[in-house]
């Protein structure tokens, strides 16, 4: 990945969010405060407009940027959360062109920026459900794989409790609702493939 395909990314990401922003909220409505389609659809398109303009060397840069924009424009959980992955997903790639593997380390620092902010472990319904095998499915058979493991994994979720965020507060109501953040973790994944 060099930093213009790292652009590609992010933009790709903004104009899916805005895509599926109805459906993100749908999703909130029935298991958070409904707000996360929305939250995301702004976020990113902050991230787009801080990106115009903004002179890059490195894919970390972009990502970096990125992390920062969300953490700053982006309410609710999710905000910190992507904020800290991309964050932590930039301090790791600090050159102009990224291999695979490197790639694959700095999604690892994502997944472990965003399991120390939240605490969140496999099988909690949460983002990390679909993070997690996505990262593996990446290293093992590149980046068409770990989008279809993200969506496997978020689709997953909704036969599980929510052991964390708004969601646990529902107890075994949460079970049957699909988790909207490992539903925008997915699409980050489409994104990248």
């Amino acid at each position: 990945m060099n930093v213009e395909q790292a652009r590609a990314w992010i933009t790709a990401i903004a104009t899916t969010v805005e895509a599926e922003a109805e459906t993100l909220t749908r999703l909130d409505s029935a298991i958070g405060d409904g707000d996360h389609g929305a939250n995301l659809k702004r976020g990113f398109a902050a991230v787009r407009a801080a990106l115009e303009g903004f002179e890059a060397h490195t894919v970390g840069d972009v990502l970096t940027k990125t992390g920062a924009t969300l953490i700053s424009k982006v309410g609710g959980a999710s905000g910190p959360l992507y904020g800290s992955a991309f964050r932590a997903m930039g301090k790791a790639l600090a050159s102009p062109d990224v291999t695979t593997e490197q790639l694959g380390d700095a999604l690892d620092a994502g997944l472990a920026a965003i399991r120390k902010l939240g605490g969140a472990q496999p099988g909690d319904k949460t983002m990390v459900d679909a993070w997690l095998p996505a990262v593996a499915a990446y290293r093992k058979k590149g980046p068409r794989a770990a989008a279809a493991a993200a969506e496997e994994g978020a689709k997953a979720t909704t036969e599980l409790r929510a052991r964390k965020g708004r969601a646990s507060y529902l107890g075994e109501r949460s079970i049957g609702h699909q988790d909207p953040g490992a539903t925008s973790t997915a699409l980050i994944f489409r994104a990248l493939a």
